[in-house]
């Protein structure tokens, strides 16, 4: 490869930005209010003597006092020290699925008509999202070949806790709640596949990769027991390989009469291709984030779209959407039901996002993303297998599907630099890369999902960079040893995060923390 034609000079901006509480000036206004003229207050009141004392203030609230353009100035600022799948190409986020979110579906989301109504509207006001949220689950009745739907869910992980709750709540309809206390999960799941169901109070069981990468059969027999309540599989996993034999682990755990879950947050190289349904589970969760249009947000706001067989439609949250004589409504007549999981139902912006990238591609179209998703994966494979000191998981299975989880750890054997080197250096080419799920279950790792949102020209860039980072890695390690040089961030770790004493989510206690920390440091 020419990597001198690929590769782009960058310096990323650096403000030394203060936080916009330190930069209030008493008195300054970005807007003026007008006081209520008198006809006004005769008509409607002042506004204030309606709300009960009880609810009022006794102060008014300690907001940054600040002039328009300096608010302007200053998150202008902050945008030009980030970096995110609108400045870079976002292949490196792993298995969070970044692609190009449409800007019109932005606008749909953005609309009064979303994002103006209130959760307790009266369902008469609201028809028009109804029908959105009942035609979505009608697409994903298509996609999954399930048979009902529920949006409650507020994420992916919280999809798959829905999921451990309608397990728990099935179970305690049959009686069998107390004998059937064990699930299954395989090793490169995603960990709220374990996580959920611990939740809910279940021992987890996880299996083993075999020496191709997939979930060891032998040891899933060996597992499977009357004591087993339910299966909870990510396919393809996490290391981008899809598990062919999937039925017959379904078929398996349905002798059994366990329920079977799907976690089907990777679903982007398989929209149009399989479904939930022909693999033979029960339950399945979508990410609408993510893999459906919504920037994935770093933890929110996301929808974890649940479909379910017919026999689970009682046990799911209540309510579901349904439509009866030509009228959208939320069905709470689920006398066996889980209960809610969420406050109200669903992330209505998140819903509006994935309904409009669902129609305006169709199902032919949600094929081709699939298509191009897994081109464009096996396309950047073959090119980082080419560059020195880069391996992958499980080589002997050559075959994957929209991500794959890469490893340097021969170059980090070669050179003394591994991931953590790269990571940091990669900064100062406008990009970024995720390693991949701690602990390091694969030595020096890295995963790369290309999605469908990027074209060849790009993966070339990416892949440029990378081989760059690899050659300075064997031939100029003074420039990866003092890396990043063109960032704005120069120190990568968790020393915050390792450290409560140091966490400070509201402005009042990074204040009151802020100054005790640092004086007991220089103590």
């Amino acid at each position: 490869m020419d990597m001198t034609s690929k590769l782009r000079r960058f310096h990323q901006a650096r403000w030394d930005e203060p936080i916009i509480f330190e930069l209030t000036e008493p008195s300054q206004r970005g807007v003026l209010i007008p006081e209520a003229e008198d006809h006004v207050k005769a008509s409607v009141g002042d506004g204030l003597s309606a709300i009960p004392p009880s609810m009022r203030r006794g102060e008014a609230p300690d907001l940054p006092e600040m002039g328009q353009p300096q608010v302007l100035r200053h998150f202008n600022h902050l945008a030009q020290e980030n970096l995110g799948v609108d400045y870079n190409i976002d292949i490196g986020q792993g298995t969070c699925t970044m692609k190009y979110s449409p800007k019109i579906n932005e606008a749909f989301a953005a609309s009064p008509k979303t994002a103006d109504i209130h959760p307790c509207q009266d369902e008469t006001t609201i028809q028009g999202a109804l029908e959105i949220m009942y035609r979505l689950g009608e697409c994903f009745r298509e996609i999954s070949g399930l048979d009902c739907v529920s949006l409650q869910p507020g994420g992916g992980s919280h999809g798959a806790l829905a999921m451990a709750t309608v397990v728990r709540a099935y179970f305690r309809d049959k009686g069998e709640e107390d004998r059937r206390d064990e699930v299954i999960t395989t090793f490169f799941s995603h960990p709220a596949d374990a996580a959920t169901p611990i939740v809910k109070g279940y021992k987890v069981i996880i299996l083993p990769p075999d020496e191709e990468g997939l979930p060891d059969m032998a040891a899933f027999k060996a597992a499977l027991s009357e004591r087993t309540a339910a299966i909870f599989f990510t396919n393809p996993e996490d290391t981008g390989i899809f598990n062919s034999r999937i039925a017959e682990f379904t078929r398996l755990a349905k002798e059994v009469g366990a329920l079977c879950c799907y976690d089907q947050a990777n679903a982007n190289g398989l929209l149009g291709i399989t479904r939930a349904k022909e693999a033979g589970f029960d339950l399945s969760f979508f990410n609408l984030h993510k893999t459906f249009s919504s920037p994935h947000g770093c933890g929110g706001p996301a929808t974890g779209l649940v479909a379910a067989r017919e026999n689970l439609r009682s046990y799911l949250p209540a309510p579901l959407v349904v439509r009866r004589e030509g009228r959208y409504s939320l069905d709470w007549d689920l006398p066996k039901s889980c209960g809610k999981i969420k406050s109200f139902y669903g992330t209505l912006p998140v819903i509006v996002r994935a309904y409009a990238w669902i129609m305006s591609l169709g199902a032919e179209g949600l094929a081709e993303v699939s298509r191009v998703a897994i081109l464009n994966n096996n396309y950047v494979m073959k090119k980082l297998l080419a560059i020195r000191g880069c391996s992958i998981s499980f080589p002997d299975h050559g075959a994957r599907i929209e991500q794959a989880r890469y490893s340097w750890q021969t170059m980090k054997e070669e050179t003394g630099f591994g991931t953590g080197d790269v990571q940091r250096r990669i900064a100062d080419f406008g990009t970024h890369y995720w390693s991949s799920h701690e602990p390091w279950v694969i030595p020096e790792p890295f995963t790369i999902e290309p999605s469908e949102s990027y074209s060849r020209a790009d993966l070339d860039e990416y892949c440029a960079i990378l081989e760059r980072i690899a050659w300075e890695c064997y031939n100029d390690p003074e420039t990866i040893h003092h890396a990043p040089h063109n960032s704005t961030v120069h120190h990568i770790d968790h020393d915050v995060l390792d450290d409560p004493e140091r966490w400070a989510i509201t402005w009042r206690a990074y204040r009151r923390k802020y100054s005790g920390y640092f004086k007991r440091k220089e103590r």
